[in-house]
């Protein structure tokens, strides 16, 4: 992936024929370009402050904590999106074969741990739902731990080996392994997809359907609105990336590149929107003080409302929240 201005311009100017063409097409990649660092950035203000409520200030318990590494990946790939937007405005040749070297693999380390967190919380979601009994009584207590350790991990394998056998790291690709940890990387994604989507199903085929269906609780509904906005926003960058794969040619998805990009940022930056709405949500808020920090507590509620004002049962609403803590 030679991502140098240069040979942007040559290859564009080769498809699209004339220079008129040629410095439309480049006029819509500057806006695009403009667009992604200004969603990008209000995304990092957005994760911060989730990371430093997760952090600090909550108590964490099972969900929680994949929250808060979620908001890690997504706080790392908008910050990859605001340094390549701007080193891409600026048009700086060193700059640009510093992103091209070492950048790239963060983002590509970032896009992965975000999706293997997602798919975490979906799947474990939906066990505590299908599998109730076990879930609470054989759970191990640092489960979430473990397995956001375990992600990260194999996350940052996955893109050092990419990065340095597929020609990110290196001058140039392994002509031997490059295809085989493009297929680990591929058959990963998709088995992620897999689950995630299989997950999310049946969480809403137990939420809607049957004689046994469960209420609907605000963590439902966060998890639910989370995953449709990575499907919606999220997953096109995983298929760009699968066709480059596919096709070895960086260029001729060039334009699906930008929009790609422009999508993940976006995907990045409503999550934390996403918690603070539904934290928000139907609550008085002429009647009492409420912090961020209370808000993305009842974000994460596990338990259903009472009223038809939204007002959770005092006492053990939180509790069942965190029976199973961090």
């Amino acid at each position: 992936m030679d991502m140098t201005v240069t040979a942007w311009e040559a290859e564009l100017t080769t498809n699209y024929g004339s220079d008129q063409d040629f410095y439309q097409h480049y006029t819509g990649e500057i806006i695009l370009q403009i667009l992604t660092a200004i969603v990008a950035l209000v995304g990092l203000a957005g994760n911060a402050v989730v990371l430093w409520l997760l952090g600090f200030s909550i108590r964490r318990n099972a969900f929680s904590v994949y929250i808060l590494n979620l908001a890690g990946a997504d706080f790392l790939f908008l910050c990859y999106q605001v340094i390549t937007s701007l080193i891409s405005l600026f048009n700086v040749d060193f700059f640009l074969r510093v992103m091209e070297k070492f950048l790239l693999p963060v983002a590509i380390f970032a896009y992965i741990s975000g999706l293997s967190f997602l798919s975490a919380i979906s799947t474990e979601r939906c066990m505590s739902v299908l599998w109730p009994i076990w879930y609470r009584c054989r759970r191990p207590r640092k489960l979430s731990t473990i397995i956001c350790a375990l992600l990260w991990a194999l996350s940052l394998l996955l893109s050092m080996l990419e990065g340095y056998y597929c020609g990110f790291l290196a001058e140039k690709g392994d002509e031997v392994w490059c295809p085989v940890l493009d297929f680990i990387n591929v058959a990963w994604l998709m088995l992620l997809f897999v689950l995630l989507s299989g997950s999310t199903l049946a969480l809403m085929t137990r939420l809607l359907c049957g004689s046994h269906r469960v209420l609907p609780t605000r963590l439902y509904v966060t998890i639910l609105l989370t995953v449709l906005t990575f499907l919606l926003c999220g997953l096109p960058f995983g298929i760009y990336w699968f066709l480059v794969i596919w096709f070895h040619n960086f260029y001729a998805f060039f334009p699906l590149f930008l929009v790609t990009i422009l999508l993940s940022c976006f995907n990045s930056c409503a999550n934390p929107i996403i918690y603070f709405f539904v934290g928000s949500f139907r609550q008085r808020w002429c009647k009492q003080r409420h912090t961020l920090r209370l808000v993305l507590q009842r974000a994460l509620q596990d338990t259903p409302e009472v009223d038809e004002l939204g007002e959770s049962l005092p006492g053990e609403t939180m509790a069942m929240s965190e029976s199973l803590v961090f």
